[in-house]
């Protein structure tokens, strides 16, 4: 009875294990963004192979890693100086030591007494600088905002989904490139701003608002094509270095994996050749900033004459204007209507004389006369007189005297002569009638 409990915990240990792993794949699947690696302050080289031998397996491996430094620093001498490896100073494993920043296993075969591995190594920039004699700047671009768009059955993305393109970029270490890539991680408003409609969009003034968002001056869009002959077999990938806001071809290439399970090497070696690319066409002057990104120059400065004439337009002239009131509702009235012509810029009260006439400054920016039509339109009496305007109350004309319409004499009726009778009944006949009716009547 007392295995029954055990065995009842290891079964619901289990289905939780399995839970939180279909929990973590499927958030693994939705989640968006990548952060980039920070290179800033290492050198890396990579692709070390070591086969080297020992008494056990750990010893097999520090050996192993003692070579990895040592064909590394070479290396990185070799590439720094642009000279063979054999001219490379040796250094002891303790120098090494200090300057080695970490070890990274590509891959690694431990066995009893052998290590077989493919090794890269990350050098402290500061302390292996003064070695190599590259403490000094380097000579790198303006900052490129960097687009990875994949291309893959007739669908294109950028950083709305995580892909092993993105994937390649973000782990790149660009520290020793030339490009000074502006890589963003896919996490927020990226996906909706920068995607693979927005890498085809020729629009300047999106483009400019883009770049002033993540700091950078200029594009350039990382494209993959890939091909796959049947899921989960051979992939071919055709690679485009695009640059600008026209996406002008760089140059490209193309790259094969033999399975679906080889896409992230062939992309880790597709991000090295694309920059290879990038870095190429930077040394030869040809990743130069399209002027149309450029802010627009602003309209050049009006002369000082029509300034002047300007401000003489602008400039309100003071008026001072007369209003006879017999109370206060036509005082206010007046008051009001002069504050509410267009162009008026200030009304100041001289007087208030209630049966006679006060007085204001009106500040009008116009000619008297456009003030006094306005104030006449809309039922004011006015009258100009030395530079005065004097406002009244318009008494409203009489109505016009109405007189009694004359009588219209009636049209008098012909009258028949004297001789003439009126005929009788009987002969009040049609023309049409036979002669034997009228005889009759």
């Amino acid at each position: 009875m007392a295995r029954r409990p055990i065995f009842l915990a290891a079964i619901l240990a289990l289905l939780g294990i399995v839970a939180a792993g279909g929990v973590y794949a499927q958030m693994e699947a939705t989640e968006r963004g990548i952060p980039p690696l920070d290179s800033s302050g290492t050198l890396e080289i990579g692709g070390l192979h070591v086969d080297v031998g020992g008494k056990t397996p750990q010893e097999s491996r520090y050996a192993g890693w003692r070579v990895a430094q040592r064909l590394g620093f070479k290396k990185l001498w070799a590439k720094s100086h642009k000279l063979p490896e054999s001219q490379a100073p040796n250094l002891s494993d303790a120098t090494l030591d200090t300057i080695v920043s970490s070890i990274i296993v590509e891959r690694e075969q431990i066995g009893p007494n052998r290590y077989i591995a493919d090794l890269g190594i990350l050098f402290d920039r500061a302390r292996a600088g003064e070695l190599l004699g590259i403490g000094g700047q380097t000579r790198r671009s303006q900052p490129m905002l960097l687009i990875p768009v994949t291309i893959t059955g007739g669908s294109a993305t950028s950083l709305e989904l995580r892909n092993p393109w993105q994937r390649a970029w973000a782990q790149f270490r660009t520290s020793q490139s030339a490009i000074d890539y502006v890589r963003v991680s896919g996490q927020g408003v990226d996906p909706l701003l920068i995607n693979a409609a927005q890498a085809r969009r020729p629009g300047r003034g999106w483009w400019r608002n883009i770049l002033d968002l993540y700091g950078a001056a200029d594009i350039l869009v990382a494209e993959v094509n890939v091909h796959r002959l049947y899921p989960g077999g051979p992939a071919r990938a055709r690679f485009i270095a695009r640059h600008g806001p026209d996406g002008e071809i760089v140059g490209g290439f193309e790259l094969t994996a033999p399975n679906s399970a080889a896409i992230p090497q062939m992309m880790e070696r597709g991000v090295q050749q694309m920059d290879a690319l990038f870095t190429t066409a930077y040394d030869a002057g040809a990743l130069a900033r399209d002027s149309s990104l450029n802010l627009p120059e602003p309209p050049p400065p009006p002369l000082e004459e029509e300034v002047a004439e300007k401000k003489a337009k602008a400039a309100p002239t003071t008026y001072r204007i007369g209003v006879t009131a017999p109370n206060a509702a036509t005082y206010n009235s007046a008051f009001a209507h002069l504050r509410a012509v267009p162009g008026v810029a200030r009304v100041d009260q001289l007087n208030i004389a209630l049966g006679d006439t006060s007085y204001f400054n009106v500040s009008y920016r116009g000619d008297v006369g456009r003030l006094v039509a306005i104030l006449t339109s809309r039922g004011w009496g006015a009258e100009v007189s030395g530079g005065q305007v004097r406002l009244f109350v318009r008494r409203p004309e009489p109505p016009a005297e109405q007189r009694p319409a004359q009588p219209q004499p009636q049209p008098t009726q012909p009258q028949a002569p004297a001789n003439q009778t009126e005929p009788s009944a009987a002969l009040r006949v049609p023309a049409t009638g036979s002669s034997e009716r009228a005889e009759l009547g």
